[in-house]
């Protein structure tokens, strides 16, 4: 039978910033994505009914019911088309799970422009973004890659031009970090500081035109010196779990021209000079002693393709 398989990337957030906490809950942003080459394949194949397998190291990790992204996903798409989704859909994991770098949301994305070929429900582009942003504020952005100024939730894109390659390396800690409790924390930390927490007491979030300057050009150092303020959830990741000041301090030490919290944690990530650079920023990382593991990445990268 017809198997259909999408190759779809990881995101790191380049810039994050966070406006007030709104009567609803949520938050405006200005969230500067740049998709990164790690990547997830999710393959479709017909089938009876829904039925969802994984596989890959952290595959135990992933649930296998319908709180899974790409079974929403596939969902989603049979109801909008008056179809039955009778699909058997498979995730080879290599996105790190719970790591702040989107894997569930990319799984989502994958498996909407997997189920679309397969089923030949011809839907466009602006639907499947539509669809992807009713899953989850992360899901379009892997439909797209590349790099985007995401706004809303997150969900409201803006492709943004990207110079040369940036280098990246990604320290995974031991254990995730809950987005709703971060968001939380950051609340919180604003109360007691006095800066205003609530959207009214804020401004819009707008992001740092230093920021889009320096991925524009392809700048890593220009851009390494800004990541230190550019991520608005830092502080309150580092409230959560203190240790991870001792892996950006590591990856500091070692080299990197830059380092943040990505989103919402508790992945680091470290800018390096070049494929080199970022190769000895990962021993030291690994060395330490302070991450469960290390990767090493690129970007910007396309989004969520049909591979098979």
């Amino acid at each position: 039978m017809p198997t259909i398989t999408v190759r779809v990337p990881a995101k790191v957030n380049v810039q994050l910033v966070v406006g007030g906490v709104r009567p609803d809950g949520y938050h405006d942003l200005a969230n500067v994505f740049c998709a990164v080459s790690l990547y997830d394949e999710v393959s479709v194949t017909p089938a009876d009914a829904l039925r969802l397998t994984v596989s890959g190291a952290q595959a135990h990790q992933v649930p296998v019911d319908d709180t899974n992204l790409a079974a929403r996903a596939a969902r989603l798409l049979a109801a909008r088309h008056g179809l039955e989704p009778r699909v058997h859909l498979h995730i080879a994991k290599d996105i790190p799970v719970a790591g702040g770098m989107a894997g569930g949301s990319a799984d989502g994305a994958a498996a909407l422009v997997a189920c679309d070929a397969l089923w030949g429900t011809g839907t466009s582009r602006q639907e499947l973004l539509g669809l992807a942003a009713d899953l989850g504020s992360d899901v379009p952005f892997p439909l797209l890659g590349g790099v985007a100024l995401g706004r809303g939730r997150g969900e409201v894109l803006e492709p943004l031009p990207a110079g040369e390659t940036l280098h990246w390396v990604f320290a995974m800690a031991d254990g995730g970090l809950s987005t709703p409790e971060v968001f939380r924390a950051c609340d919180e930390l604003r109360r007691r500081g006095g800066q205003g927490w609530t959207v009214a007491d804020r401004p819009e979030p707008e992001p740092d035109p230093e920021v889009l300057d320096a991925v524009r050009r392809g700048d890593p150092v220009a851009l390494g010196a800004l990541l230190g303020e550019a991520n608005d959830l830092q502080a309150a990741a580092l409230s959560l779990r203190p240790a991870l000041a001792a892996t950006l301090h590591t990856g500091t030490e070692a080299g990197a021209l830059g380092a943040l919290v990505s989103g919402s944690g508790p992945t680091c990530a470290f800018l390096a000079k070049d494929t080199e650079a970022a190769n000895d920023i990962a021993e030291a990382l690994l060395a330490s002693g302070n991450c469960q593991s290390v990767r090493v990445a690129h970007g910007p990268v396309p989004g969520a393709a049909v591979i098979t």
